[in-house]
């Protein structure tokens, strides 16, 4: 049985199906959440199935239960089924039984998603077939099932994913930091930590752990890692000269302007020596086509010389934090949303470093004016557009507007990258009424 009819637990039931599986499916949304497409499979291949709730019936009939990312890991079904011993997986670590290939797991509260793509990117260029997916883009079991070829799994992890798995294992793991996420799932922050923790549970002598060093949390459990340890860390400069300390000699590259501030600096950093310590070559000027991840400080347009940055990815405080660490100059910051239980006064050194005015919108709206309003000048709107009005309103030549929200999304849009969308589209509206091109 499968927990959870997203896009990754129905990935597991094909994979499932093409075993030759009695399936079910059990979600607690309705079913019209599902394409008509996907509702006729089910019904061909005669799914047991049952939506907007879980019942005890369907969990006592399944042998082995597969749960999607996002399911809660302490449903009273689950404990039920756990406590029979039923075994219960992660999809993830379901479709890994079913390859062989070697596996770079990537996790850390923020920078998954590029450093994934970064290493996706090397590994190619160094003549490798690479699969990258997991907690982005495609599920590892669509890829079981597609017959594809590969010689490396390039996976991005998320902590729910992680908080499943139990043989999983990674060739190379890669840690990028761990700040507050997740604290309205996670009971306490060491929770969230011990989550992130666990990409290394299975590694060997054999294997190779990168991880942050600058980060306290990572630094000081580092004695619960039984592989070869590499380090990396952040640093305050803004250059696009690499060095790579790898062996005896440390390694120049020469990188494109986005990576030549953080967090992309330390991002590219650490997607190099993983390609490195699978011994793989790195061009001297690697990423040459490289181009921002969608909503990931992506620069949207330069209007009457303000710069207007979308970073909707930011979707918990570190990542806000690590957004405002890469700027320079003063910065008007747009941010809100659905709080997820983080504590806002850990923006105020770099709020008060660079930040001249905070937009704020949303749910959280009143607990960021309550943590930030000593420091810095706290201004409330109702709507995204009219957050960017006023950004626009209050910014003078030189600065930056950012969207760094420090929330989750689902108070007001349908993801991070809808409300990334909107603010594009409300930048452009800005410049087309003062008859600017969007640069």
């Amino acid at each position: 049985m499968v927990v959870g009819a997203g896009r990754s637990g129905l990935a597991a039931l094909g994979l499932a199906h093409s075993k030759g599986c009695e399936l079910a499916l059990s979600d607690g949304g309705p079913q019209e959440n599902l394409k008509a497409e996907e509702r006729s499979w089910l019904a061909e291949q005669k799914v047991r199935s049952e939506f907007s709730g879980h019942s005890a019936e369907l969990f006592n009939w399944a042998e082995v239960i597969v749960v999607s990312p996002g399911v809660p890991l302490d449903l009273p079904p689950l404990n039920e089924a756990r406590a029979r011993g039923t075994a219960i997986i992660a999809e993830m670590e379901f479709a890994s039984l079913f390859t062989s290939r070697p596996i770079i797991a990537i996790t850390g509260t923020n920078g998954k998603s590029t450093v994934t793509s970064l290493i996706a990117e090397l590994l190619r260029e160094a003549g490798q077939r690479v699969f990258m997916g997991g907690n982005i883009g495609t599920p590892l079991s669509e890829f079981v099932t597609s017959g594809q070829e590969a010689d490396l799994l390039v996976l991005e992890v998320s902590s729910f994913q992680l908080d499943a798995l139990d043989s999983f294992h990674a060739k190379v793991a890669l840690l990028l930091n761990i700040s507050p996420d997740h604290l309205d799932r996670y009971p306490s922050f060491a929770a969230y930590a011990d989550s992130k923790m666990r990409i290394f549970m299975n590694q060997g002598a054999d294997d190779v752990a990168i991880i942050n060093e600058a980060d306290g949390e990572i630094a000081k459990r580092r004695g619960e890692i039984n592989s070869r340890i590499l380090t990396f860390a952040a640093s305050d400069e803004v250059s696009s000269r690499l060095s790579v300390d790898l062996g005896p000699e440390p390694e120049l590259y020469e990188l494109p302007e986005e990576l030549g501030r953080e967090p992309n600096r330390q991002n590219a950093l650490a997607a190099i020596q993983a390609v490195r310590a699978l011994g793989y070559p790195v061009a001297p000027s690697p990423f040459p086509a490289f181009a921002t991840l969608p909503h990931r400080l992506q620069r949207v347009a330069e209007v009457e010389g303000v710069r207007y940055v979308d970073d909707s990815k930011a979707t918990n405080i570190g990542a806000t934090i690590s957004a405002l660490a890469g700027q320079k100059g003063r910065v008007i910051l747009i941010a809100g949303g659905r709080d997820k239980g983080g504590d806002y006064r850990l923006l105020i050194p770099e709020v008060e470093r660079v930040v001249a005015r905070i937009i704020v919108l949303g749910e959280a709206a009143e607990k960021i004016r309550t943590a930030l309003a000593p420091v810095v000048a706290v201004e409330e709107v109702a709507e995204l557009a009219q957050a960017v009005r006023a950004a626009a309103d209050q910014a003078r030549q030189g600065d930056t507007v950012l969207l760094a929200p420090a929330c989750a999304s689902f108070d007001m849009f349908t993801g991070y990258a809808q409300r990334g969308e909107l603010f594009q589209q409300a930048v452009r509206e800005l410049a087309r009424r003062g008859g600017e091109e969007v640069v």
